[in-house]
């Protein structure tokens, strides 16, 4: 069970680290914890905080829009520049350490946007909970001197969804998101009409009311994930012949629903064996 006094002494701990801070760039998503992270570093430091959010086909154009928006919101200052992992073969390849390079490259071009605006301090929004899964871009950031604030005041996905709600964040049951490249196996090469096809998938589902999801790229097969709670839902007709319809219009052969439900991370299973 949560607990909320040491949820709040977590939250003063994060404080208190971004106090020492002159000013800040913060890498954001829109998601649950960058949103988090960068609310309180904007109540901390005021206009000395930058939020920078990477535009890249890795990454739905609907998430970077709220992004935007949340930002414009609050009057925190927000810049949106591009992001070039799709030219890494590194990255093309899919290799298991395809988030190591993707990262790397990424905090690179923080750094840049960082120096160029004279902040001499990136933060990424990593929580505790992340450092129980198979995470290289943390090696990545770390190795280039991005900070980890929420990891530092271990603070963890659900004390971050509380701590939100508190604070009217309306991210703060925002469903979890990653970069589209985590719906191909390793080893199967990406591309950018890969990676559409992707995003229009999962775009489909979340029109019919779905929230917490992926498409998994197999191929010719789209392997749908969706709350263990949904999978009745989801297999019902008339929306499992709608699904199965527009699924293949976006250029699957087939399309099948994982009984086991939406996992996170589940791809990373093969590296287990």
């Amino acid at each position: 069970m949560l607990d909320h006094a040491e949820a709040k002494e977590k939250k003063k701990t994060l404080i208190r680290q971004l106090e020492g801070l002159d000013s800040l760039v913060v890498a954001f998503s829109g998601g649950v914890d960058s949103s988090f992270l960068l609310a309180v570093a904007h109540q901390v430091l005021g206009e000395k905080v930058l939020a920078a959010t990477a535009s890249s086909k890795t990454y739905p154009l609907k998430e970077q829009e709220e992004a935007v928006e949340f930002t414009r919101k609050r009057g925190i200052p927000h810049i949106v520049f591009p992001s070039d992992e799709c030219s890494l073969p590194q990255f093309l390849s899919n290799s298991p350490d395809r988030c190591y390079h993707c990262k790397k490259s990424l905090s690179e071009e923080l750094r840049a946007v960082a120096h160029k605006k004279g902040f001499p301090h990136i933060a990424h929004a990593a929580n505790l909970d992340d450092l129980g899964d198979y995470r290289p871009g943390l090696r990545a950031a770390s190795e280039m001197g991005i900070i980890a604030p929420l990891v530092d005041a271990r603070l963890t996905k659900e004390e971050i969804r509380f701590l939100s709600k508190e604070m009217g964040l309306p991210t703060w049951d925002k469903p979890a998101m990653a970069c589209l490249a985590s719906r191909f196996p390793y080893g199967e090469p990406i591309t950018e009409e890969k990676l559409r096809m992707v995003e229009e998938a999962e775009a489909i589902l979340s029109k019919e009311g779905f929230r917490q999801f992926r498409v998994r790229y197999h191929g010719s097969v789209a392997r749908i994930e969706v709350e263990p709670s949904e999978i009745e839902r989801m297999t019902q007709d008339p929306l499992r012949r709608k699904i199965a319809e527009k699924l293949r219009g976006i250029g699957f052969l087939h399309v099948a629903v994982d009984l086991e439900g939406y996992v996170s991370g589940s791809l990373n299973r093969a590296l287990k064996k």
